[in-house]
């Protein structure tokens, strides 16, 4: 349970940055310990809960949006302009046997293939191993995680994707 206590701290500060363009983040995370279970999160209206082992919040925040300056993967940013939708942390059960999983859900100003080759380069010089995969990425993050990114077209210069990590 301690180690997702920082997940809900950075969750708030992150809800300090403020609304930007009327976009808002959603912000969830959940994981077990030999203390019990953790849950929580906050929505894209601003409503922040948590319920860990015996311990209940439920506030009411101002709405905030992640976007490419405030996420990063070893140094690198997502593409120029994008903005997160939501982020998913799973704590897992232990470091070897269920080490957890974050799942990011963005949107992007530049097609799939454009985004793809972008993230390929950069992340490539940051230790990851990847492979193209259709419109999106496979492969393993610097420490030999798995790493899988997923990239649709929303129109002429648009694209929505999700990147998954870990497990």
């Amino acid at each position: 349970m301690l180690r997702l206590i920082p997940l809900a701290a950075a969750a708030l500060a992150l809800a300090a940055c403020g609304d930007h363009d009327g976009n808002s983040t959603s912000i969830s995370f959940s994981g077990n310990s030999s203390d019990g279970a953790v849950s929580g999160g906050i929505d894209s209206s601003g409503n922040l809960k948590i319920d860990a082992n015996g311990f209940k919040a439920d506030l009411k925040l101002p709405k905030f949006s992640v976007d490419a300056n405030n996420f990063e993967m070893n140094g690198v940013h997502l593409y120029p302009g994008s903005t997160i939708s939501s982020i998913n942390v799973n704590g897992g059960q232990d470091e070897d046997k269920d080490p957890g999983k974050v799942r990011v859900a963005f949107t992007s100003p530049a097609n799939a293939a454009t985004v793809r080759d972008w993230l390929k380069e950069r992340l490539g010089k940051a230790g990851f191993t990847l492979s193209a995969d259709g419109t999106g990425l496979t492969g393993k993050t610097d420490d030999g995680k798995p790493f899988a990114l997923k990239l649709s077209d929303q129109g002429t210069n648009k694209s929505s994707g999700t990147i998954d990590m870990g497990g």
